[in-house]
């Protein structure tokens, strides 16, 4: 089994280290576009053009199925990307855990980038599952460049100021970017309030890998031999994880896994 994961920069690595965890027998295809990064201040129409680029290299090494580990891409280039690879390639995006968090009942907020925060996509998923609940968007100024260079101290102040804006009553917060699931401890703490239950977090990688693994007809296996190979494409060359993907768990994960072959 063959699963490809795209993203413009290593917010991928989340749902990739969730797959890793679920089938560490799985060969992965990772598919970045640093020439073209970040995407999330290029128009959708852009955006849709290198995400597509972006996939059609991955699909150049045939995956069973294709994973967009971005929020992002998905909101803009979901459907034409379906509309390339399917029924072929499976693709599954990432959608903010935004109904599992509302079921929760309690208020909650919505960590996503400045971009996202107020989007016609968030409202309506808001509007959609958690209608009757006390909901929080809060704009994360910075913090997934941030995450995405490894910078600590931009890390932390990023953290520290979305966290000013969240309400005191908060009791869940969903990580509405991949890059945020890298650091979600540190959002944790930062969130946590003295004498309130231990806060919950919403990401969206288990969910996403496990949908992908459904695709395929497959069930998951952690107990098999990590014996999968491992293929990083950087806008289309062959290449090797970014550096400040090592200053994380899941980047650091993806080390034991065997080199392409």
């Amino acid at each position: 089994m063959k699963i490809a994961l795209m993203d413009s920069g290593i917010g991928l690595l989340a749902a990739t280290a969730a797959v890793r965890r679920l089938r560490p027998d799985a060969d992965l295809v990772l598919s970045l576009d640093p020439d073209g990064m970040p995407w999330g201040p290029r128009t959708p129409e852009d955006l849709t053009r290198r995400a597509v680029a972006v996939a059609e290299a991955a699909a150049a090494h045939r995956p069973d199925a294709l994973i967009i580990g971005c929020n992002t891409a998905t909101v803009h280039a979901l459907p034409a990307l379906r509309a390339r690879l399917e029924p072929g390639i499976p693709v599954i995006g990432t959608v903010p855990a935004i109904k599992p968090a509302a079921a929760g009942g309690g208020p909650f907020a919505i960590w996503a980038t400045p971009a996202t925060t107020g989007s016609p996509y968030q409202r309506n998923l808001i509007d959609d599952f958690a209608d009757g609940v006390a909901v929080t968007e809060v704009p994360c100024h910075g913090l997934a460049e941030a995450v995405e260079h490894a910078d600590e101290a931009a890390i932390e102040a990023a953290v520290a100021a979305a966290a000013a804006l969240t309400p005191d009553e908060v009791t869940t917060v969903v990580l509405g970017c991949t890059h945020y699931e890298l650091v979600s401890e540190r959002i944790r703490a930062a969130v946590q309030r003295p004498g309130f239950p231990p806060l919950v977090l919403h990401g969206s990688a288990g969910a996403v890998a496990a949908q992908a693994l459904r695709r395929l007809g497959e069930q998951p296996a952690p107990r098999a031999a990590a014996e999968g190979t491992l293929t990083v494409l950087l806008s289309g060359r062959e290449g090797s994880l970014p550096e400040p993907a090592l200053a994380y768990e899941e980047g650091r994960l993806l080390k034991t896994v065997s080199p392409a072959r």
